[in-house]
C-alpha cells in the first residue's frame, strides 16, 4: 500500500493531494477499513486516524479516497486529526461539507482556506462548483477568473470549474 500511495503521491502537494493535479478519481484503496479507521502499512491493520503513522499528504489521499466513495463524515474525521489552520484541511472540510448538503459551513471553510492562501485555487475550484450547484454562475465565474489570476489556467482545478460552469455538473473528486 505505501508503494501504491508513494506513486500517488509522487508530486506532493495540496492541490494534488486533494484532488487538484489529477482530472482522474482516486484509485480505491487495496484494504477497507470500517467507520473513520485508516489502513497503517507500519501496524499493518485498520487504526483510528489520529493513531496511524500516515504523513501528511498519505491522510490527504486516504481523506480522497473516502470523499469519493461518498463517506463524507469518516474523511472529516481523519481531517481532524491534521493541523487546523492547514488551507488543505479546510479547503477539504468546505469539499465534504458542500457534499453533505451543509453549504453555509461550506463557504465558511472555503473562505478560511482562501484567506490563508489566495492562490488556492482547489478551494476556488471547489468554492465555484459549490456556486454552479446553487444556481449562482456569476460567483462560480469569479472564481474561474481568480484561479485563472493566480496562474492557475490549464489545471484540474480550472477545467473542472469550466466543466461545471458549462454543463452544471459538479465534480466529487
Amino acid at each position: 500500500m505505501r508503494l501504491l500511495l508513494a506513486a500517488a503521491l509522487s508530486v506532493p502537494t495540496i492541490a494534488f493531494a486533494a484532488g487538484g493535479g489529477s482530472d482522474e478519481p482516486p484509485k480505491p484503496t487495496t484494504v477497507f477499513c470500517t467507520g473513520s479507521k485508516v489502513y497503517d502499512e507500519d501496524k499493518k491493520k485498520c487504526v483510528q486516524p489520529q493513531e496511524s503513522s500516515l504523513e501528511r499528504d498519505e491522510r490527504y489521499q486516504t481523506v480522497r479516497q473516502l470523499a469519493y466513495a461518498g463517506r463524507y463524515h469518516d474523511a472529516q474525521q481523519v481531517l481532524d486529526t491534521m493541523d487546523p489552520a492547514d488551507p488543505g484541511r479546510l479547503t477539504y472540510m468546505g469539499f465534504t461539507h458542500r457534499k453533505m448538503g451543509n453549504l453555509t459551513l461550506a463557504n465558511m471553510f472555503y473562505e478560511q482556506a482562501i484567506a490563508a492562501d489566495p492562490a488556492n485555487i482547489l478551494a476556488r475550484s471547489y468554492m465555484g462548483q459549490g456556486f454552479v450547484a446553487e444556481g449562482r454562475v456569476q460567483e462560480a465565474v469569479a472564481q474561474l477568473k481568480a484561479i485563472r489570476a493566480h496562474g492557475g489556467a490549464g489545471t484540474w482545478s480550472e477545467t473542472s470549474l469550466r466543466n461545471a460552469i458549462a454543463t452544471g455538473t459538479t465534480y466529487s473528486y
